[in-house]
């Protein structure tokens, strides 16, 4: 493995998916030059964790929604290349976690399949892609009391969980809309989907999350994700700023966008039900 990381696995240790977070790192470990950031001996070593976490790519192994990985690293303001959430690839791999603290051999599997993936995808690790996306949009607006929603003009398309589409030749970034971000209010966690997995149009393309709920992102194409925005991870409020240019979560590579289009609104279609569901539900 040319590539190692700095691993923050969670510390809660009294969960199985805490010790499946810590028997991840572990592994990676092992098997790479990556180094492990105690979450417990991090609040008294800062200068050596620091360090590690600035030399090399953060991987985050949260254990479940409670994300104390997550926040640790928050707290310290690290920049995260990647965020795993071992209660959600247990779900992936129909794999059921259960309250003993001594791991079972489907545990072990479900820690060598999250390893192995970490291990094989080491070149995967997220970053930006060159594909020249434009970074201003001409919008319509529709105004509301205090509320602003807007939809950008030309070249996206809708779908109708108010998730968006803008595509260059063959690739396409993601994202949510305006409606969105101002239902949610403040955006404080971002989850993406892993570099490299394949997604089905209106699949599930990664979270975030409010104070006020957890929405999750259906795609509005299928394809396979080539690149996230690694801004959100730690600066999710990208998304409220505006969703359509810093805010995108992230980059495909279309399988079928000519057939993913029949099932999408153009502008003019998706400001008029946009439009409606202000007036109808938005508070």
């Amino acid at each position: 493995m040319s590539k190692s990381y700095a691993l923050l696995p969670c510390n809660g240790l009294d969960k199985c998916a805490g010790c499946i977070s810590r028997e991840v790192a572990i592994k990676v470990c092992e098997n790479s030059d990556s180094e492990i950031i105690c979450p417990v001996l991090y609040r008294v070593a800062d200068a050596r964790y620091n360090k590690i976490a600035q030399e090399k790519p953060l991987i985050v192994i949260d254990g479940c929604n409670t994300r104390c990985a997550s926040r640790l690293a928050s707290e310290k303001s690290l920049k995260i290349a990647q965020k795993i959430n071992i209660s959600d690839e247990a779900k992936a791999n129909n794999i059921e976690l259960h309250n003993s603290l001594k791991l079972n051999d489907e545990d072990f599997k479900l820690v060598n399949i999250i390893a192995d993936n970490l291990l094989k995808e080491e070149e995967k690790v997220i970053s930006s892609l060159d594909t020249d996306f434009p970074e201003k949009f001409e919008y319509e607006i529709y105004k509301k009391d205090k509320f602003i929603f807007r939809v950008p003009k030309e070249g996206f398309y809708f779908n109708e969980n108010d998730c968006y589409v803008y595509v260059v030749g063959n690739r396409a970034r993601i994202g949510v809309t305006d409606y969105v971000q101002q239902s949610l209010s403040d955006i404080m966690f971002f989850t993406p989907p892993a570099v490299g997995s394949e997604i089905e149009q209106f699949g599930e393309a990664g979270t975030i999350e409010s104070g006020k709920a957890v929405f999750e992102v259906v795609s509005p194409v299928s394809g396979t994700v080539v690149a996230v925005n690694e801004k959100l991870l730690n600066s999710p409020e990208l998304i409220n700023e505006n969703p359509y240019e810093k805010g995108w979560i992230e980059e495909i590579e279309l399988s079928d966008f000519e057939s993913d289009k029949e099932l999408l609104y153009d502008f003019n279609k998706y400001f008029e039900i946009m439009k409606r569901k202000v007036d109808e539900f938005h508070v």
